[in-house]
């Protein structure tokens, strides 16, 4: 059976939510992935509201749309991160509050975990077909860091600089997830710059920072790897247990040089001397087919979620072509073996 193809709503949130699902549906998707902003998904409503969930699902089943996650990325990029000015602009004003760093941090903590509450409450009252393919209640979402701002090591990292800032990534997300497992939910962090984990290297020693926490995993999205040279592919084997939900994202990198490199050039999007660019899907340098083979081999039975970007390319003809895309390349995993088909008894 082929997965389901759903639409992360994060960068739809100036659309109100019934709105969105009548132009996700018309564009061909199963269901969405609801962000915690906007109006799409109210972390304090859905704790506080009896009626606000089952309101939701309403309003999806209106539309003949699924949903088999919510994302918390604004919020968690303030628990571990170096919090400035930058953030008030992407937090909830409760948890903006007096902008001083640690309490910044402290209260965003306590929403995420707040997040994994209204995750359960919603997931508990999806319709009974929603619940039947469900296998894990996920919330994806960033870690932010402490240490980002040491990636390129100049003048010298101290010796125990990087350690230390696992350490603060445990010890501020462990009491998280603690939350999590208490209600039966997964984190799944967006391995990606500006996050404590960024490539594979990075993934790995956030895994042994939290002790292997059964309730931290990844939320898959190759566009992130594909410019800085990291092995896109081999993350899915490498993290074959912790792969609880993909992003389906592509990007354009140059294969000649240009003005400015990886690091962006502080150059917007869509400036011609950029090295990459995110691109509606198809449309950039990402080997999808191989992808789609790799999650086949880890036996990964979630949703494709089209997470579209692409400064050049009109929105809503962009989403529409990305969901026609994600259907014609997905397949299911042969349960035979094509040779033994030759042999005779």
């Amino acid at each position: 059976m082929a997965r389901a193809v759903t639409l992360f709503t994060g960068q739809w949130a100036d659309l109100k939510l019934e709105q969105l699902c009548k132009k996700a549906r018309k564009f061909g998707y199963d269901g969405l992935e609801l962000a915690c902003w906007g109006d799409h998904f109210d972390v304090k409503a859905a704790l506080e509201d009896r009626g606000y969930c089952k309101a939701k699902w309403d309003m999806l089943g209106r539309n003949k749309l699924s949903c088999f996650a919510i994302s918390a990325h604004l919020v968690g990029q303030a628990v571990c991160d170096n919090i400035d000015a930058r953030h008030k602009s992407i937090l909830p004003p409760h948890v903006w509050g007096d902008g001083k760093p640690e309490g910044v941090r402290t209260r965003a903590a306590a929403e995420l975990m707040d997040t994994a509450r209204a995750a359960r409450r919603f997931f508990d009252v999806a319709p009974a077909a929603v619940k039947k393919n469900l296998k894990r209640v996920v919330v994806n979402g960033f870690t932010g860091s402490s240490i980002w701002h040491l990636l390129y090591s100049f003048p010298p990292v101290l010796p125990g600089q990087i350690e230390d800032g696992y350490k603060d990534f445990a010890r501020r997300f462990k009491p998280i997830l603690d939350v999590f497992e208490q209600e039966d939910v997964y984190f799944a962090l967006e391995v990606h710059p500006t996050e404590i984990a960024f490539d594979i290297a990075s993934a790995a020693r956030a895994l042994d920072a939290i002790k292997g926490h059964k309730r931290f995993g990844f939320n898959y999205d190759p566009s992130h790897f594909g410019y800085q040279g990291v092995d896109y592919v081999g993350f899915i084997r490498r993290f074959h247990d912790r792969i609880f939900h993909v992003h389906m994202k592509d990007v354009h990198w140059s294969s000649g040089r240009t003005q400015a490199g990886v690091f962006g050039g502080h150059l917007d999007f869509g400036h011609p001397d950029r090295y990459w660019e995110f691109r509606s899907l198809g449309r950039g340098c990402i080997n999808f087919e191989a992808i789609m083979r790799a999650l086949n081999d880890i036996g990964y039975p979630g949703p494709l979620s089209v997470e579209w970007e692409d400064t050049n390319m009109d929105r809503e003809h962009g989403a529409a072509e990305a969901c026609a895309f994600v259907r014609r390349l997905d397949f299911p995993r042969s349960n035979i073996v094509f040779d033994a088909q030759f042999a005779r008894e």
